[in-house]
């Protein structure tokens, strides 16, 4: 598994959550924060962008990713990721958000709010047991 340290999940739910007060979410009241950390140290957040045709919304952690990639380019090497909500809420990435950190972070770790209230800390490769890359 990849080493994060405390102070690194620490600061980056801390993005996560600055993200989140930026969510677009008029639809559903759910908002939700992202932050990433790269293989070389920089933070990238992103929070979730609805849209009145609900196939078109974005959720937080792949405008953080497609955000890091426009600014950073297209090797982006993910190590962690950060998800939080404003309703305390467990949530862990969707199924599209996995493929999505599987394909720029094949090892990333997952930061998230569990069922029991918790922070619970999940590898990729055990949220998308069976992701691919056709690399």
């Amino acid at each position: 598994m990849v080493a994060v340290s405390s102070r690194q999940r620490a600061r980056l739910i801390q993005a996560a959550r600055r993200a989140m007060k930026n969510a677009y979410a008029r639809y559903s009241h759910f908002r939700v924060g992202a932050a990433l950390l790269t293989s070389k140290g920089r933070v990238f957040v992103g929070c979730n962008v609805e849209n009145a045709s609900y196939g078109v919304t974005n959720c937080a952690e792949r405008t953080a990713i497609f955000s890091a990639i426009a600014q950073a380019g297209p090797t982006l090497d993910i190590r962690a990721i950060a998800v939080v909500n404003d309703q305390d809420a467990p949530c862990s990435p969707c199924g599209a958000c996995r493929q999505v950190i599987y394909e720029f972070g094949p090892e990333a770790v997952i930061f998230y709010k569990s069922a029991k209230g918790g922070w619970k800390q999940s590898r990729i490769t055990e949220l998308l047991p069976e992701g691919f890359r056709l690399l």
